[in-house]
């Protein structure tokens, strides 16, 4: 007997807005959308998210409202039966707040965006992101060796006291985020951990300069990549690398790449990669290999673990989503798109009556450029309001912005933001590029919010 797989409600707008509206919200078919939003099948969609909508004649056909589609991750959607599952489980670990497990081996843990509020990401709040076993013997941090070979005249082997001494420490405030980062908004599902937008953040990194080491080493005219490697564990137990990862040597030898030994004014936790890491910020985290014990110089692109197949991977030519993806019309994911997050009010917010303005604050980024506009709408994206913007504190930091946004009446609002870079690519209403393992992937932010 073959099994039937039920499709999703985001899935199932994206294949048939007027059979989803029609199974959700009882509309019946041959009814035009717009007709529907303005009948019964407003009433049951108002009640579905709590409250009437105000700007309803604006919402874009086939929406799903953002208190059904991105639901508080910790609990079911307002929505959905009373059978759906939970949501996943607040971290308990000493040393860092409850922030949300969405995988227990490898751990992985998302940051809910509202607690992303702060200028500089304390260590309590930051994301988790392993791809195995965090090393259980690490010695003393002072004593913990990196080696620097391969295409180099002079190897190097250096500890973390050595490092300290022979080269200049630096402190910046860096963003990264996973390669993954959003991966939860492609339709169809694609594969790999579904984070939401809380796979990043902006914490203050203490070390020295990856460049200060190289040239140490003086790399040779044949350098052109780096490949990484740490001391984490396989989940198999065997000797094979987790992960190795690397970067053009052209990002190598940015200032802002760091041998990491601190975090926050903290020596650096075992859980984010201590005694040291590698910071490469504005690109995909999984280059920014944690429990650093060898830089590998190499004459060619790295080939280590994490480099083919579709890994870190996006379509040079888009495809249709879900469709056969050839392997050969990929590139590397290297700069990550342009974002911007709503970090206060918290989604889900639910505001006191007479609310007619909501102050706005978040956070945009945009992988190696800067952002140059932040704007918010609360009207489905039918108008847009420029927020204040501020600059990044040092190159490769996030920007913070806040606005100040004007609603007509209670009930139930979307608050959008969308950030567009110094190139003028902004982001997307949707997510866009669907690729196999979900890279990529930096839709508008939307909020959702109920005025009582």
């Amino acid at each position: 007997m073959s099994a039937t797989r039920e499709r999703g409600l985001t899935e199932l707008y994206q294949d048939d807005p007027e059979r989803a509206d029609a199974l959700t919200f009882g509309r019946r078919t041959g009814i035009e959308r717009r007709g529907f939003l303005k009948g019964a099948g407003l009433g049951a969609m108002a009640a579905a998210v709590g409250g009437a909508i105000p700007f309803a004649a604006d919402m874009p056909a086939g929406l799903i409202p953002a208190a059904l589609a991105q639901a508080a991750p910790a609990a079911a959607p307002a929505a959905a039966p009373a059978a759906a599952p939970a949501g996943p489980k607040p971290l308990q670990m000493p040393g860092k707040a409850e922030i949300l497990v969405i995988q227990e081996r490898p751990l992985n843990a998302e940051t809910p965006q509202h607690m992303l509020d702060d200028d500089v990401t304390p260590t309590a709040k930051y994301f988790v992101r392993n791809n195995g076993l965090p090393p259980d013997q690490l010695g003393a941090p002072a004593s913990w060796r990196i080696t620097v070979d391969g295409e180099v005249n002079t190897p190097l082997t250096l500890t973390v006291a050595e490092l300290q001494q022979r080269f200049t420490p630096v402190t910046l405030k860096l963003q990264m985020e996973c390669g993954g980062n959003g991966r939860s908004f492609f339709t169809p599902e694609a594969r790999g951990n579904q984070w939401g937008n809380g796979a990043a953040g902006c914490a203050e990194w203490t070390g020295v300069r990856l460049r200060d080491v190289l040239q140490a080493a003086s790399l040779k005219t044949s350098a052109v990549y780096t490949g990484h490697y740490g001391a984490d564990k396989n989940l198999q137990g065997t000797d094979a690398p987790v992960i190795s990862r690397g970067i053009r040597i052209a990002k190598a030898m940015d200032e802002d790449t760091l041998i990491a030994f601190r975090m926050n004014g903290e020596a650096l936790p075992n859980i984010h990669g201590g005694p040291a890491r590698l910071i490469v910020p504005g690109w995909a985290g999984s280059t920014s290999q944690k429990w650093l014990t060898r830089i590998w110089i190499r004459d060619k692109e790295h080939d280590g673990q994490g480099m083919g197949g579709f890994s870190y991977r996006t379509m040079r030519t888009p495809i249709v989503p879900g469709g056969q993806a050839a392997e050969a019309d990929t590139q590397i994911l290297e700069s990550m798109p342009a974002r911007s997050i709503i970090t206060s009010p918290e989604h889900g917010a639910k505001l006191p009556a007479n609310t007619r303005q909501i102050n706005l604050r978040g956070a945009a980024w945009a992988g190696d450029k800067t952002v140059q506009a932040v704007q918010v709408s609360v009207d489905f994206g039918a108008s847009w309001t420029a927020a204040q913007l501020s600059a990044p504190a040092n190159r490769h930091a996030w920007q913070r912005w806040t606005a100040a946004v004007t609603l007509p009446s209670a009930g139930y609002f979307e608050v959008w933001s969308r950030a567009t870079d110094q190139d003028g690519k902004m982001q997307p209403h949707a997510a866009g590029n669907w690729n196999p393992q979900g890279y990529g992937a930096n839709p508008v932010n939307r909020v959702a919010v109920l005025v009582a």
